[in-house]
């Protein structure tokens, strides 16, 4: 430093003039510098906290299309589980006729007199009095 201010005594008041010209336009330029990139930050994150508020508005509005297609989905879901539970009824109810007429054809096959068991079944598996009716 003691260097620097001999030199600064001994300088010329012009030399003395430019040199602070030189460090303000330094300094400006350095300031100017950072407060641009600054200002285009600034600026940057205005413009993109808009394009998100644009984003934020049309994924609410998506995810409320999408809940009332969920619920239609679950609705056709239980519409359909409630047929296949009736169509499970209704096998249910074929196989319990399908025994009750084994049982009677049993029954009639004993009742017309026939023998000893499978005595009146065809080879297909139907009984002699089904045959007759045709």
């Amino acid at each position: 430093m003691a260097t620097s201010q001999s030199t600064t005594s001994r300088a010329t008041p012009a030399q003395t003039e430019a040199r602070t010209a030189i460090l303000t336009t330094l300094r400006t330029l350095g300031t100017t510098h950072h407060d641009t990139h600054t200002q285009q930050l600034a600026h940057d994150l205005h413009a993109n906290s808009a394009a998100i508020a644009k984003q934020e508005a049309a994924l609410a509005s998506h995810t409320a299309a999408l809940a009332k297609e969920s619920a239609a989905c679950e609705r056709e879901v239980a519409r359909m589980t409630e047929g296949l539970k009736g169509f499970g009824d209704l096998q249910h109810w074929v196989e319990v006729l399908e025994r009750e007429f084994c049982v009677l054809e049993e029954t009639l096959r004993l009742a017309e007199g026939g023998g000893g068991e499978g005595e009146g079944e065809s080879a297909s598996g139907g009984s002699r009095w089904r045959e007759e009716e045709r």
